[in-house]
């Protein structure tokens, strides 16, 4: 049956009828505790007036037990505060009364309380800041310059104490590098192969300048975009990108040009200076040949001159006279006999035949002359 139903028995949890089913009353409970502690710091514990000097808590015992539970939570409480962690990646600074003492390594590490204070800098975070901005190139052009910087912290000494603003510093050492390398590079070689040596003038420059300034920074990389012409000129810029690309395809075509054309001029100069070394051998051979025959002759000529001059005579003659088809007759000396070239005349005549059109076979004149061409050879040969 509920407590609340008829005959419940008055059962009611919260009206304080329910026997020793309700809740403590809460002055019990805050006596029971004052109780408790009194005992704990040399008090009496007990009921109503049954307490020492007033109460547990105003006696001297327990104003010592006070004392003592403060100062052994200071004790815990330094114990806690002088050790300290420092991350892989970190390196802890410490400052005694204020002033630079000492840089701590990764791990655990130890304080003064009070005295030290530690300041953790991350030495492995790596920053980034990007920059873009119009230069003035050497040769008077105007160009466009982005750019991205990538720093850490080298030195955290440096960092936290020689440079108010090191992150500031960095960025106005890189614009003083950028405009000074800008400005000693022409136009040209920014735009075309001069990416990369920018980039590492620029990272080399800044680093230079911030070493100089102590900001404990290291600059790690330093990438540069492609280098643009402002809009309002852009159109002339490409115009004269495009004929610098049109010279350069010349060039190269140029050059392939002479590499095909130049080594054959020189295997032909080589061959004809070869030949002409040929030659000069041969004609100094022959030259050479011809004296020692003249020579020869000579010897020849000073033993018999009259048998020599004949023996010349008679070779010169029959060298010149030998290719000729002409022949000479002695008439005085009775040689009346007439020398035909019958065998020229019948190996002419098939020509003669083929170039006459009226008739392909010989007549009889010409029979009769054949026949009597061929009585005088047979005479001749008796």
């Amino acid at each position: 049956m509920a407590w609340n139903e008829p005959g419940g028995d008055n059962k009611d949890p919260w009206s304080g009828k329910g026997g020793d089913q309700g809740p403590p009353d809460l002055d019990e409970v805050v006596k029971k505790m004052q109780d408790k502690l009194g005992g704990l710091f040399g008090g009496k514990g007990g009921n109503g007036g049954n307490r020492s000097g007033g109460g547990s808590m105003g006696g001297p015992a327990g104003t010592k037990g006070i004392i003592g539970l403060v100062l052994l939570g200071l004790i815990v409480l330094l114990g806690f505060k002088s050790f300290y962690t420092v991350a892989p990646a970190e390196r802890g600074v410490v400052l005694r009364f204020g002033a630079y003492h000492d840089v701590t390594q990764p791990g655990l590490n130890f304080l003064v309380p009070v005295v030290d204070d530690v300041i953790k800098v991350n030495v492995d975070r790596i920053s980034t800041f990007p920059l873009k901005d119009t230069m003035l190139t050497r040769d008077e052009n105007i160009v466009d310059i982005e750019l991205t910087v990538q720093f850490r912290v080298q030195d955290p000494v440096e960092y936290l104490f020689q440079d108010r603003e090191p992150d500031k510093t960095i960025r106005d050492a890189t614009e003083t590098a950028l405009r000074e390398t800008i400005g000693k590079s022409k136009l040209d070689f920014i735009l075309t192969e001069g990416r990369g040596s920018i980039a590492n003038d620029i990272k080399q420059r800044t680093q230079d300048l911030i070493s100089f300034y102590k900001t404990g920074l290291v600059v790690t990389s330093v990438n540069t975009q492609p280098a643009k012409p402002p809009e309002p000129v852009k159109s002339a810029f490409d115009d004269a990108i495009k004929a610098r690309e049109d010279k350069t395809r010349q060039e190269n075509q140029a050059e392939a040009y002479a590499n095909d054309v130049v080594p054959r001029a020189r295997g032909a100069a080589a061959r004809v200076v070869a030949a002409a070394k040929a030659y000069k051998q041969q004609v100094i051979a022959e030259a050479e040949g011809e004296t020692s025959r003249f020579l020869a002759v000579l010897k020849e000529y000073e033993k018999a001159p009259e048998v020599t001059r004949q023996r010349l005579y008679l070779e010169t003659i029959e060298q010149v006279m030998g290719s000729t088809n002409k022949v000479i007759m002695d008439v005085k000396a009775g040689n009346s006999l007439m020398y035909l070239p019958i065998d020229k005349l019948i190996e002419a005549r098939p020509e003669t035949s083929r170039s006459n059109t009226r008739a392909q076979t010989p007549s009889v004149s010409e029979s009769v002359d054949t026949s009597r061409l061929d009585d005088s050879r047979s005479r001749r040969v008796r």
